[in-house]
C-alpha cells in the first residue's frame, strides 16, 4: 500500500499467513518461517491492546477503543515496496527494510483518547518505540490524519525470543472514513474530474477534523456538568 499506509479495508483474521502464491520469494520455507514471527507479534499487540480497552472501560466508564483490525501485508504488496526502495526482493531484505509487513489499526472515539492509548503503549516495559508520526497535529498535504508508531516487541516462542516490529496506527472513526475514501480515489487507475475530488476530500479531511475537536470539547462540557451534580 501507499505510503506505508494501512489507509484501506483491513482483514482482522489473523489466524491466515499470507500464502506466497505467486512465488514472490524463492526460499519459501523462510518466508513462512518469517511470516509466523510477524503474525505472533499481531497477536501480541492485540492481547495489549484488548487489556487496555478492558482497563479503560473500567477506569472510565466508557470505552476509548472502538474497534481494532490488524493485517499482514502481501507478499506481492511486500515485493513492490521492496522495489521501489531500490532492494532486492528476498526474506532478509523484507525483515531489514520493512517495518509494517504486520499491521494494526486503533479506532477511537476522539481524539484525546488517541495521545491517551498512544502513552500507555509507550509506558509498556517490553513495548520499544522505534519511530513516531504524528499526522493529526501535522497532516499530509491531502489531509489525511492518523497516529503512527513502529514499536518492537519481543515474541516468545518454543526455543528463543525473537524482537518483531509492526506499525500500530491509531485514529478516530471519523479519519478513518475520510481515509478509506481517500484510499479508494488513490488506487483507482481513471477517475474524472480527479483533481475536483481531491480538492473536495481535502475540504472533507478539514471539516472532519474540526468536527472531531468540537465532538472532544462537548463530551468534556457534558462530564464537566455530570460531575458538578
Amino acid at each position: 500500500m501507499r505510503n506505508n499506509e494501512l489507509r484501506g479495508p483491513m482483514a482482522v483474521d489473523t489466524d491466515i499467513i499470507p500464502y506466497d502464491s505467486e512465488h514472490v520469494f524463492e526460499q519459501e520455507a523462510l518466508y513462512q518461517k518469517v511470516m509466523l514471527r510477524y503474525h505472533c507479534a499481531i497477536l501480541e499487540m492485540r492481547t495489549k491492546l484488548e487489556v487496555l480497552s478492558k482497563d479503560l472501560s473500567v477506569r472510565y466508564r466508557r470505552n476509548p477503543i472502538e474497534f481494532i483490525e490488524s493485517r499482514l501485508k502481501k507478499p506481492s504488496s511486500i515485493a513492490r515496496k521492496l522495489r521501489k526502495d531500490g532492494h532486492e526482493v528476498t526474506v532478509e531484505n523484507m525483515i531489514a527494510y520493512l517495518s509494517d509487513i504486520a499491521g494494526i489499526r486503533v479506532l477511537c472515539a476522539y481524539i484525546d483518547d488517541i495521545y491517551e492509548i498512544a502513552r500507555m503503549l509507550a509506558r509498556q516495559t517490553d513495548v520499544r518505540i522505534i519511530t513516531v508520526k504524528d499526522y493529526i497535529k501535522s497532516p499530509k498535504d491531502n489531509g489525511y490524519r492518523s497516529y503512527h508508531m513502529i514499536v518492537e516487541i519481543p515474541v516468545h516462542f518454543s526455543d528463543e525470543v525473537r524482537p518483531v516490529r509492526c506499525e500500530i496506527q491509531i485514529r478516530t472513526i471519523a479519519m478513518d472514513f475520510w481515509a478509506t475514501l481517500d484510499h479508494d480515489m488513490q488506487y483507482k487507475k481513471k477517475v474524472q474530474d480527479a483533481d475536483e475530488i481531491m480538492r473536495e476530500l481535502r475540504e472533507c479531511a478539514d471539516i472532519i477534523h474540526n468536527t472531531d475537536e468540537k465532538m472532544m470539547r462537548l463530551r468534556e462540557r457534558i462530564h464537566r456538568i455530570d460531575d458538578d451534580n
